[in-house]
């Protein structure tokens, strides 16, 4: 089987070193020419939460040749229109296109390579990019090779391809089939709204949000209207490492402070997690912020629920990318005080 991971950044580079050093036939491909130089030169290099180094080979786009078996699809969505017409000639009928990407992308995906070919999945690990070549792991070690991905197939059938993905995977770490793709991508989802939204609109990673208390509160609330627009839109949230994630919704005030306690017990195992939302910030790149936040307040219109906490995230990032500027926590955390009051 011939493997390319489009989109060798953090997480790329990671899943790359990890199948290539299980003896597959995989190609990290990614337009930084000297993150592609360094990964051909001297390997992939994880740090952080382990230290593991593997030979790879990595080319760009521009380089590719002949076809993929499977794509593990790890751009960001701002460029899928390009990206996928760019990977159609690589593709055969049997080709497999495994959207590991953040938020919801799936249809669009599909529209473009044929649903046929797609299967969708959940990366549920965290990592940042420190230099071309080297990739900081930055979930717990224990918790990475027990739960890195949730893989299915969009009807939600257990088939022979299925499961020969998740062999490939598991070389990764834990990889799970899920019969409930879009209850997998909506819990995820949820998670990124309520965390990585949060670490970009306040310039923190994930722990600084859990310890501040109008953070936390203000992530409580961004899980909650998650919840109630994905039900609204018809969403069964799927469990996230054996977690009933729509336990977290807010039915009274009076639940808050359970809801902050589960979220920090949920979360501590991705604390020092900083959102690629904030490294993009950091590089003055555009983000996905109406991919990730920005859908909750799309799909909310025309139900009458009211969306303020992911609104102000959305704006809180907007505003930095149109300045080019890096957010202020002192600053930013005033806006969630007067949403909280």
């Amino acid at each position: 089987m011939r493997i390319a991971v489009l989109g060798a950044g953090s997480l790329g580079t990671i899943a790359g070193a990890y199948i290539a050093a299980g003896g597959k036939d995989v190609e990290l491909i990614d337009v930084y020419q000297a993150h592609v130089d360094v990964l051909n030169q001297e390997g992939a290099r994880i740090i952080g939460t382990t230290d593991f180094q593997s030979k790879v080979k990595a080319i760009t786009p521009d380089n590719m040749s002949g076809t993929y078996d499977l794509v593990l699809l790890l751009t960001k969505q701002l460029y899928n229109d390009s990206v996928l017409q760019n990977l159609l000639p690589f593709l055969t009928d049997q080709s497999v296109v495994l959207s590991l990407q953040n938020g919801i992308p799936e249809e669009k995906v599909a529209s473009i390579v044929g649903r046929e070919r797609v299967i969708a999945g959940s990366v549920e690990f965290g990592a940042t990019f420190i230099e071309p070549g080297v990739s900081k792991l930055t979930t717990t070690y224990d918790h990475f090779k027990k739960y890195a991905f949730q893989i299915g197939e969009l009807n939600g059938e257990i088939t022979e391809r299925i499961q020969q993905i998740k062999s490939i995977l598991d070389l990764v770490g834990g990889t799970h089939i899920s019969d409930n793709l879009v209850g997998t991508k909506w819990s995820k989802l949820l998670i990124n709204n309520a965390f990585s939204g949060l670490s970009a609109a306040l310039n923190t990673e994930f722990g600084g949000v859990l310890d501040h208390e109008v953070s936390v509160i203000s992530a409580a609330h961004i899980a909650d209207e998650t919840i109630k627009v994905g039900h609204a839109n018809g969403v069964t949230f799927a469990k996230m490492n054996s977690f009933d994630i729509s336990s977290l919704e807010i039915k009274n005030e009076n639940e808050i402070p359970l809801r902050i306690q589960t979220l920090r017990k949920f979360m501590e195992s991705s604390r020092l997690l900083k959102a690629s939302m904030l490294q993009d910030l950091e590089k003055k790149r555009k983000t996905e912020i109406d991919y990730i936040n920005g859908v909750v307040p799309q799909l909310a219109k025309g139900t009458g629920i009211p969306t303020p906490y992911n609104d102000m995230v959305v704006k809180l990032v907007k505003q930095a990318e149109e300045t080019q500027s890096i957010p202020n926590f002192a600053t930013n955390i005033k806006c969630f005080e007067e949403l909280n009051k």
